[in-house]
């Protein structure tokens, strides 16, 4: 048995088992009255009176109702514009040495604060998820084992005294010293801006390396997966990596990619799910009796829970004014909630973007439940994201594939109608691709009362096309989103998926 597992695994158990917690409501407390106590005397602070609410006895209901809402427009055209432009104060005590340029599906130029106090949230919470895998029991050996953690580059762009990069990228770039030893690639190859170059080298060291656990994008972990084994004629990963035993996953709902990821393995992996967003780290899935994953109450991030209903949203996607605001104890299990956090990177009431579900309040465990902007609602329909990945899951099941990746939006046809027409990514195939709209239609026809009523009206169809998932790959390389965080985004605006549109038909011709 190796001693150094041994003694790391014993100090994971003790760590868990002496890492203790105040209640939820206690812990958000704290949090709370230690990000309005920080940034007081900031310009933010001071505009809405941070000195003022944290004399309240009520600080979750004074805080929401003296402080507004913002999304990332909002709060980066008031107030980070400033802080990027190198003033300092303004959201959060100081200038953040770093921003983080989200690469993500609603926007292509979102540049976050990243504070030296969120980079130490965030190994934080990264300690914590070790500390969690005392409930998995793991083999001593696993815990000398290397991690490969494929994000984006390391090698981050110098901005007017500020360095910019993906948030995978930046935290990859401050690891603590002692886990240099167990980080792969290593940072010469992390490095390397271009991800086909990056993804080559790996390959060509793979051979060196003992993985152990994987970090990163589902989609394009298996991507690295497949160079790796066709560059060395493997049949599985497993040929080279006996020893692999984790997967880490983020950023997407993992569940399609398992199938085909599993395709490459000797053996079926741990798949463990987490929550780092270029805001923050939010959750991780801490057990593996559940899927869903905790909260991260203690550390730094305040969260605030509005019900994902159409008369708490304006036109525009934001938050009203008036609708109710709960804590992490007044939700309740199984409903859609816009997602707000406060953080120690200067974002106040700040939506993420992301809606969520509590699976168990007492244990503050949520699932993602979908995105406020990948809402689908142009004549009515009202399908949010997870009923649309509920759809093609039950399809795959019918047709027994596997779909990975799918994108879908509201056309109009010539005659002025509207129909929903799907993109759906498989490498499986469909013998009988004619009768997958049918199939997706009754499936969100049952499951959504909305969407059913809108079908009998404005809604006058749906179509579908089963197409390779490289297409996906490749229209994200085509627009400058290949590898990293890059992510296909689930719904698509008209203009935007008819370019999408005619690439698919561009790239099927030739």
């Amino acid at each position: 048995m190796p001693l150094l597992g041994s003694f790391i695994k014993k100090a994971v158990e003790l760590g868990e088992a002496l890492t203790s917690y105040d209640s939820p409501v206690e812990e958000q407390e704290k949090v709370l009255r230690n990000l309005l106590e920080t940034a007081q005397n900031t310009a933010f602070g001071k505009h809405y009176n941070f000195a003022q609410i944290l004399k309240s006895d009520t600080l979750f209901k004074t805080f929401a109702e003296s402080v507004p809402t913002h999304d990332y427009d909002k709060i980066h055209t008031h107030w980070w514009h400033r802080t990027l432009a190198g003033e300092a104060d303004v959201t959060w005590p100081g200038t953040p040495d770093y921003f983080a340029v989200s690469s993500g599906t609603t926007s292509a130029s979102k540049y976050i604060p990243v504070t030296d106090d969120m980079i130490s949230a965030i190994r934080r919470a990264g300690i914590g998820q070790v500390l969690a895998l005392s409930e998995y029991d793991m083999p001593p050996a696993f815990f000398e084992k290397e991690i490969l953690m494929l994000g984006s580059s390391t090698d981050l762009k110098e901005v007017d005294g500020h360095l910019e990069g993906e948030i995978s990228g930046i935290s990859a770039s401050n690891i603590p010293g002692w886990f240099e030893f167990y980080y792969k690639p290593g940072k010469e190859i992390s490095s390397i801006k271009n991800w086909d170059e990056r993804v080559e080298r790996i390959a060509q060291e793979a051979p060196k390396w003992d993985i152990g656990a994987l970090s990163g994008i589902p989609s394009w972990i298996e991507l690295m997966l497949k160079k790796v084994i066709e560059y060395h004629g493997l049949k599985t990963i497993h040929d080279i990596w006996p020893n692999l035993l984790v997967y880490t996953s983020g950023g997407v709902a993992l569940e399609p990619y398992i199938p085909n990821l599993n395709k490459l393995m000797a053996h079926p992996l741990i798949y463990i799910d987490t929550y780092l967003a270029s805001e923050g780290f939010l959750a991780f899935q801490a057990r593996p009796e559940t899927k869903a994953m905790k909260l991260v109450l203690n550390n730094g991030i305040y969260f605030e829970f509005v019900p994902f209903q159409d008369r708490f949203m304006a036109d525009d996607g934001t938050v009203r004014p008036d609708a109710p605001v709960l804590n992490s104890r007044e939700v309740t299990e199984g409903v859609d909630y816009v997602l707000l956090i406060s953080t120690v990177s200067g974002a106040w009431r700040y939506m993420i973007g992301d809606t969520v579900q509590f699976t168990d309040v007492e244990r503050g465990e949520i699932i993602i439940s979908g995105r406020t902007k990948f809402y689908l609602n142009v004549v009515g329909e009202q399908l949010p994201v997870n009923k649309m990945q509920d759809a093609v899951q039950a399809l795959c099941d019918e047709k027994g594939i596997a779909i990975t990746e799918f994108t879908v939006s509201a056309v109009r046809r010539d005659d002025g109608e509207y129909i929903n027409r799907w993109y759906l990514g498989s490498d499986d195939p469909c013998h009988e691709p004619h009768d997958v709209a049918q199939l997706l239609d009754e499936k969100l026809r049952a499951s959504n009362k909305n969407y059913d009523v809108a079908r009998s009206k404005a809604l006058k169809g749906v179509e579908a096309f089963v197409i390779p998932t490289d297409m996906f790959h490749n229209w994200n390389e085509h627009t400058k989103q290949k590898g990293g965080q890059a992510k296909m985004p689930k719904v698509m605006k008209e203009e935007d998926f008819l370019e999408f549109e005619t690439f698919v038909k561009e790239h099927t011709l030739s």
